[in-house]
């Protein structure tokens, strides 16, 4: 590492007595600030009056020694990137311990910011450090050459073949058991809803129209030829788990490319078969996991595309595959369409000396979109009258000031807000998912006078901004918060069963089908992590379950990127996290949101070591 020592690191790297005093105040200030960061309730006496604080306490002061005595080189600016991930990190975890607890975060509670403060300068010094520790590793080891292969040779390569049809059979192998312990398939999260549509011809643009007609049209041709409901599912299903698969198999093989080894193939190989993550929603027929494959081979060409513009461009494959899989991912989920756009004004920002291409290229893919989305609600005559998925979040903070200031406000603001939602709605209200409350709101009373709806919302939110703060937070922490135990939906009767402790995944099969299992064992452990906390009791095992720790892996390699300033590998990365952004605005938070978390995870981690 290159670079001067500043004053203050090479003066702890020098003085022993010193520095052991700022490594045993630091460890101790965290250990003492550590609690906030959990969900502990009472008074904490398991924590604090616990030889685990201990234990605690000694391992960061090894390691905030070890710190200290290895120093820190570079200019002030190598701060900045470890700073903003520390202090993000910092306030997550202990909003979301909050949020855990008492559904509300104590903003004016002045020891809660010392806290956060002490716990941001730990983060930020352990970042730099491994960070650091990671960067030396790199530069020892030399940058691997990337296997570049003449794009005609490699697509008329046997080999390269081969290698992709095995690859795709085996992960469907890997399904295979799956597949039949929860045959026909996990029909679930507004299946029924979807199939009516079909059959009823009574469309909405509430689900995206494609998913629709694909799900719907391939149940409903099955079941006029057979009279199987449960066969219809099943094909579909099958369907979906070879898409899926071939999706995978397709990344493999160019991580194959790429100089990917091949024990690392098979390791990768065997996660996109057997992941329980993965598995569930490549067999579930929410439009989720097609989606999340879109997105996954967006980011592959992305990589092509930042990695060497103009070469990409020469290859029609490519750019006709990017196409496909970004109209894909946004006709799957109409959030995807808002992230795309964005996206396509920071591309043309990025690469400058390519923004004719990018401008035709991404336009085209735009424009697209909008003429199928549209054409389809056209020729379905779809219903476009609701709003409230786009309003989902100022709705559930409304709906907050009026649970907790309900005596309180007035009249006239109260007979203003029932026009939208009626009180029978607001009485719905639970803080984590605002499904109950939106569900009701009166879209005819909102396009005859939207604005009066905006100026109650802007009212209330001079007045309670921190009820508003806490209204979103609580739909959307669970999304940052790797802590949290996914059960949004407890007390909430569905076709088969009652949600109770965990809400993770949705498992059952909705009318008009019918779960016959072949395998009942296994059928039963995936009841079991769908709606059971069995995964939660199982240290270190649970953080694999957490959308909320899969975001921090990928934010931490993400940044580890940022403080390397390899920008060409960050760009394509931008796009997920753009999506993450619109995810969060959501009504709840569900794993099936961020199912693209698990399958960006293997390649952030090649990124970083690469």
């Amino acid at each position: 590492m290159k670079g001067n020592e500043n004053a203050l690191t090479a003066y702890l790297k020098s003085s022993g007595p010193v520095r052991i005093m700022a490594s045993a105040l630091l460890s101790f200030a965290s250990a003492y600030a550590f609690p906030w960061m959990l969900s502990l309730s009472g008074d904490g006496l398991e924590y604090t009056n616990s030889i685990v604080s201990v234990f605690l306490f000694l391992t960061l002061f090894c390691f905030v020694n070890r710190i200290f005595r290895t120093g820190f080189e570079g200019k002030r600016s190598r701060w900045r990137v470890p700073l903003l991930f520390g202090a993000a990190f910092s306030v997550c975890m202990v909003f979301g311990a909050q949020l855990d607890l008492e559904e509300r975060i104590p903003f004016k509670q002045g020891g809660m910011w010392v806290r956060i403060l002490i716990l941001a300068v730990l983060f930020t010094l352990f970042c730099r450090y491994f960070w650091d520790r990671l960067l030396e590793w790199k530069l020892g080891k030399g940058q691997r050459k990337i296997h570049r292969v003449n794009e005609k040779e490699e697509t008329v390569n046997q080999r390269s073949r081969r290698s992709f049809w095995i690859t795709a059979g085996v992960i469907l192998l890997l399904y295979l058991p799956a597949f039949l312990a929860v045959y026909p398939g996990f029909f679930v999260y507004d299946a029924q809803d979807e199939y009516l549509q079909v059959v009823t011809r009574n469309f909405s643009t509430h689900h995206p129209l494609l998913h629709v007609l694909f799900l719907g049209g391939v149940i409903q041709a099955v079941y006029k030829l057979t009279g199987s409901y449960n066969l219809g599912i099943g094909c579909y299903t099958a369907i979906q788990m070879t898409v899926m698969a071939g999706i995978f198999a397709l990344f493999i093989e160019k991580m194959r490319v790429r100089g990917m080894a091949r024990w690392c193939r098979i390791l990768l190989t065997l996660y996109f078969g057997l992941c329980p993550v993965l598995v569930m929603f490549s067999l579930c027929s929410a439009k989720d996991g097609l989606f999340t494959g879109m997105l996954l081979m967006m980011v592959v060409f992305l990589q092509e595309l930042c990695a060497d513009p103009e070469e990409f461009f020469k290859k029609r494959a490519s750019v006709l595959l990017f196409a496909v899989s970004s109209l894909g991912m946004m006709l799957l989920r109409h959030n995807g369409f808002y992230a795309f756009l964005v996206f396509t004004l920071v591309m043309i920002l990025y690469l400058k000396g390519f923004r004719s291409k990018i401008v035709v290229c991404f336009a085209g893919i735009i424009a697209a979109y909008m003429v199928i989305n549209a054409g389809l609600a056209a020729l379905l005559h779809a219903d476009d009258s609701e709003n409230q998925e786009m309003l989902t979040v100022p709705i559930s903070q409304m709906a907050r000031v009026y649970a907790d200031e309900k005596e309180t406000l007035p009249s006239e603001d109260k007979e203003i807000l029932y026009r939208y939602l009626p009180e029978e709605a607001l009485a719905r209200y639970t803080p984590k998912v605002s499904d109950g409350v939106k569900i009701s709101f009166n879209n005819e009373a909102f396009s005859a006078d939207a604005s009066g709806f905006f100026r109650l919302w802007a009212k209330w939110g001079a007045n309670h901004p921190f009820t508003y703060l806490n209204a979103w937070f609580m739909t959307s922490y669970g999304f940052w918060y790797p802590d949290t135990v996914i059960d949004v939906y407890r007390g909430n009767a569905v076709f088969t069963f009652t949600y109770e402790d965990s809400s993770y995944f949705g498992y059952e099969v909705e009318q008009p089908g019918v779960r016959e299992s072949k395998i009942p064992w296994l059928d039963e452990c995936y009841r079991r992590m769908s709606l059971e906390i069995t995964q939660q009791k199982i240290p270190v095992l649970s953080m694999l379950f957490s959308p909320g720790f899969l975001f921090w892996v990928t934010a931490f390699g993400i940044g580890f990127l940022c403080y390397c300033k390899c920008w060409r590998k960050v760009m394509p990365f931008v796009l997920p996290g753009l999506v993450w952004l619109t995810v969060i605005l959501g009504p709840t938070y569900l794993v099936r949101y961020v199912v693209f978390l698990w399958v960006l995870f293997p390649l952030i981690l090649w990124e970083v070591v690469d």
